[in-house]
């Protein structure tokens, strides 16, 4: 298992039932909760892998967009959430720092807090697998709070560093909100590097 100890303490202590009616009683009280999914849409992706996507609530929203979604979690009990909700979705159970789904996608989504919810000894293989899992010029976009003890953006991005891809756009919010000193939240995109383009030798 590689969950963070926060991670474990935020299932212990979240009545799921209650967690997963919370966004649909917003959502129809007229809330704007899909700040995540308007971020990733204007990035006009075909595909996108929702890693660590929970309940799906994310993937979902994009899958009724009209993009080819697929999820990942290593929590059985929130994929079988996301696989209730949206059974034409395909939801992937397996660990984000040994994935491998055989294809590539041009967004790989990283909502809510998900780095920081996996053990620290995973995060930089969690980063790799992810990056793996870009097309050409494809985009990582995540999001998590900037908490002590939680990683800081600069350690992000020298993982994403690590991993081939290039920083591209930081913000304080899924709104797009500007990031300054003192932010409590980020939200980045990187990019993996485009297609290599054969060179045409002339005689």
């Amino acid at each position: 298992m590689t969950f963070s100890e926060d991670w474990k303490q935020w299932r212990a202590r979240v009545d799921l039932d209650e967690y997963e009616s919370r966004w649909d009683r917003l959502e129809a009280e007229g809330d704007a909760v899909h700040g995540e999914a308007d971020l990733i849409s204007s990035l006009g992706p075909r595909s996108v892998l929702d890693a660590g996507c929970g309940m799906g609530r994310v993937g979902i929203e994009l899958h009724r967009r009209g993009i080819d979604v697929a999820g990942v979690d290593l929590d059985l009990d929130l994929l079988e959430r996301a696989r209730r909700r949206s059974p034409a979705i395909p939801w992937h159970h397996a660990d984000l720092a040994s994935l491998r789904l055989g294809r590539t996608f041009d967004v790989v989504a990283l909502a809510g807090n998900v780095i920081p919810f996996v053990a620290p000894t995973h995060r930089h293989s969690a980063i790799q697998a992810c990056a793996d899992h870009l097309g050409p010029d494809g985009i990582l976009v995540s999001g998590f709070s900037l908490r002590v003890g939680w990683p800081g953006f600069d350690m992000y991005n020298s993982w994403c560093t690590d991993a081939g891809l290039s920083a591209d756009r930081v913000w304080s919010s899924w709104a797009k909100d500007p990031f300054v000193e003192g932010s409590d939240y980020v939200v980045t995109t990187h990019r993996a590097p485009p297609e290599l383009i054969p060179v045409t030798e002339h005689p």
